[in-house]
């Protein structure tokens, strides 16, 4: 595996929460009109754990400081953010989860690994915080696709625990087998992009972030990684944070080809 250099610019594009984001809150800068109770938030601090059946895949999922900055995430304006802040206070559970899945499992496979022509994502293993994330966005309208859109309406998943249910089993699942790859002619030219403008959020191997939405993009397939990248770039994946647009819109042709074939030769981590 290729190694990044020591020193690199690092172009913050984070993937995270919006009005008002995750990030902001942790660093004291919400709206304020979400300015928290500091005594409630003291409570909240005390609440117990997830049930041990589920805190297996949920402990990267659910960061200590997360029930303290839901409600603040809750008082946002639109439906879609206060569903997702329900979504990420829930306990999944997982048993549900693979009842919910089973219809899912015609594209996404029964291990969640996706299909082989790498037009469908592999879903294992991937963050709970970004599975739910992108399930209320479908829902919600703000990530377009009309079999997804048709999975994830109220007819499918009818409560955000729903959603919780079957993100936490999807995130507890790990990749069976590789995935597919590009061919190899852009790898190293890839991987350079990668470490100069998204390692810095994403993780050296893409593992992405589960306390920040960031995803992890490791052994994902190279034919979705540079489709979602240039859909992003041509405007055609509104709930992309706009930073992300403009930089993947600057980037030539070899160079979305090299940063998918870099990450999807990465090992999917645990």
């Amino acid at each position: 595996m290729l190694v990044p250099p020591r020193n690199r610019s690092r172009v913050a594009c984070r993937s995270v929460l919006r009005e008002p984001s995750m990030a902001s809150i942790r660093q004291g800068s919400a709206p304020e009109d979400a300015s928290p109770d500091r005594s409630a938030m003291k409570r909240r601090s005390n609440a117990p754990s997830v049930s041990a059946r589920v805190a297996a895949c949920a402990r990267r999922a659910f960061p200590s400081w997360l029930p303290l900055v839901m409600p603040l995430v809750a008082a946002a304006a639109t439906p879609a953010a206060r569903e997702l802040a329900e979504i990420l206070q829930s306990t999944p559970d997982v048993v549900r989860g693979e009842e919910l899945y089973a219809p899912c499992a015609g594209c996404h496979g029964p291990e969640g690994s996706g299909n082989q022509d790498g037009l469908v994502p592999a879903l294992a293993g991937q963050h709970f915080s970004v599975l739910a994330r992108q399930l209320v966005d479908y829902r919600h309208g703000e990530r377009t696709d009309v079999r997804m859109a048709a999975n994830a309406d109220r007819h499918r998943l009818q409560t955000a625990q729903d959603i919780a249910d079957i993100a936490g089993y999807l995130s507890g699942l790990q990749r069976r087998g590789p995935g597919t790859v590009g061919d190899g002619m852009q790898v190293r030219h890839g991987a350079s992009v990668y470490f100069r403008l998204c390692e810095s959020c994403h993780g050296a191997t893409g593992q992405g972030d589960a306390a920040e939405g960031v995803p992890r993009l490791a052994a994902q397939h190279y034919e979705y990684l540079l489709r979602q990248m240039n859909d992003a770039a041509q405007g055609r994946r509104p709930n992309m944070p706009q930073e992300h647009v403009r930089l993947l819109g600057e980037l030539e042709v070899q160079d979305l080809v090299g940063v998918a074939d870099y990450l999807s030769r990465q090992i999917a981590g645990p």
